[in-house]
């Protein structure tokens, strides 16, 4: 299934308001499990940067993480990149038209160029890895750009199915699934595969733990899959998509506070910080 296509067609109708924007991310805060795992950890190191932060959002996207680091850190600064020059271009509006101009600053970028050395105290890079072929120059990009002792945050499908492709005690080159994400050009990581490349790329400390256990799986079909399946058949189900929400999105609370309070031996998602 194409993504992209929907992210674009999403970006231009929130984009026409500001407000429309604002409450979209406010949504995503509540909806998607990745982003309340995400939080967890960037909470954990707010009391060591209360005299500022400069962030690296690596694969921006719409800017949700940029927004969120911007509000609960008040003396944060971010830099955003993306691939898509219509993001950035929208990003960058909108964020000025919040009040964050000159705190937030958004240009197009390939990841596997994109270094600034010794620049960020921390970055952020979230369901963007899985995309990129070229994964290890993009984790020493990273490393090079970072302050010394900063930290990378990454979160990104596991090889434990994360990308949904298919049965692995079957050889899906002969069966024909295909993952749900076209856009993945790997199935996910595995805890020593990531590790093993972060270390080789500089850093001094990886930290890797499974997401989306077995709460996360299932909220994760309800919330994402379920739906965005149905976006790709047609968009006349934009109409009933928010009726479908209200019923399974209480049960999916619940699934992705739990999913965030436990310890997963093995989950379809990682979350990855490694240290300079």
């Amino acid at each position: 299934m194409k993504y992209e296509p929907i992210k674009h067609s999403i970006d231009s109708f929130i984009s026409k308001r500001p407000s429309i924007k604002r409450l979209f991310f406010k949504l995503l805060d509540l909806y998607l499990l990745r982003t309340w795992h995400v939080h967890k950890e960037l909470r954990k190191i707010r009391s060591d940067y209360k005299d500022g932060l400069t962030v690296l959002d690596g694969g921006a996207g719409f800017g949700q993480y940029s927004f969120w680091i911007l509000k609960k850190f008040k003396n944060a600064e971010i830099t955003g990149v993306d691939i898509s020059q219509s993001h950035v271009d929208k990003a960058q509006v909108f964020f000025d038209q919040s009040g964050f101009k000159g705190r937030a600053f958004f240009e197009q970028g390939d990841l596997t160029k994109y270094a600034k050395p010794n620049s960020f105290d921390v970055i952020v890079s979230v369901d963007v890895m899985e995309h990129i072929l070229d994964d290890r120059k993009v984790f020493e990009n990273f490393h090079l750009s970072l302050k010394e002792n900063g930290i990378l945050f990454v979160s990104t499908p596991s090889d434990q199915g994360g990308s949904d492709v298919h049965d692995h005690d079957h050889d899906h080159e002969n069966d024909g699934s295909a993952s749900f994400i076209d856009e993945h050009v790997r199935d996910g990581y595995g805890v020593e595969d990531i590790t093993e490349k972060l270390k080789t790329a500089g850093f001094s400390k990886v930290e890797a733990n499974y997401t989306y256990g077995t709460p996360g799986k299932i909220s994760w079909k309800l919330l994402m899959k379920i739906p965005i399946s149905l976006l790709n058949i047609s968009k006349v189900f934009f109409i009933l998509l928010p009726f479908y929400w209200i019923i399974v999105y209480p049960f999916c609370l619940i699934l992705n506070y739990a999913d965030t309070q436990g310890t997963h031996k093995t989950g379809t998602g990682l979350m990855v910080k490694a240290y300079k």
